[in-house]
């Protein structure tokens, strides 16, 4: 049997900008996507702390080090500049992987910069 199981997370990042004209998706700084272990097109589900909008989307690439979080597309209409987001990342997982498994959590400031990356058990 697997389970569903969190992977990864990005707490608490900032939405820097909200492109409704775009095809879709979450513009992630790349050093972020990094940290958290994301790769671009994966899926990812986003929680708005503000309104409390959840939503399942893909990342892609934002530029390295610019503490870009941009909402895409139709989820654009999920927040707003300035909100702060947490984004998940799960992957399923045998019993056994289960018990050695710690997903990485990924906290920034508000600028979107790393402060601390580490696996929590």
């Amino acid at each position: 049997m697997f389970r569903q199981m969190l992977r990864s997370k990005i707490h608490r990042a900032t939405v820097t900008g909200a492109h409704l004209e775009y095809e879709g998706s979450l513009t992630v700084d790349e050093d972020l996507l990094d940290a958290a272990g994301i790769l671009p097109y994966e899926a990812v589900v986003c929680s708005n702390l503000n309104n409390g909008e959840r939503f399942m989307t893909y990342a892609i690439n934002g530029k390295r080090g610019g503490g870009e979080i941009v909402l895409n597309g139709p989820t654009a209409r999920k927040g707003a500049v300035g909100d702060q987001i947490i984004i998940f990342c799960y992957e399923y997982y045998s019993e056994e992987e289960i018990k050695r498994h710690a997903p990485r959590i990924v906290r920034v400031n508000e600028k979107n910069q790393m402060i601390d990356a580490s696996a929590k058990r």
